[in-house]
C-alpha cells in the first residue's frame, strides 16, 4: 500500500496492567504529538484499563 500525503500512522494501543497490545488505531501525527491514552476493555485482564500508545 502506497503511503501518500497523508500524515496519519497507525499505532498500537498496549494496556497498561498486563502489557498485551489489544486494540490498533491512527493517529495524526502532525496535530497529535503527545501519545494516546484510551479506556478501552482488555480481553486478558477481563476488565476496563487505560491503553497507552506503544512502540512498534
Amino acid at each position: 500500500m502506497a503511503q501518500g500525503k497523508f500524515s496519519e500512522k497507525v499505532v498500537r494501543l498496549r494496556c497498561s496492567v498486563c502489557k498485551h497490545s489489544n486494540y490498533t488505531t491512527r493517529k495524526n501525527k502532525k496535530v497529535v504529538t503527545r501519545k494516546i491514552e484510551l479506556k478501552k476493555f482488555c480481553g486478558w485482564c477481563r476488565a476496563q484499563s487505560i491503553h497507552k500508545e506503544a512502540k512498534k
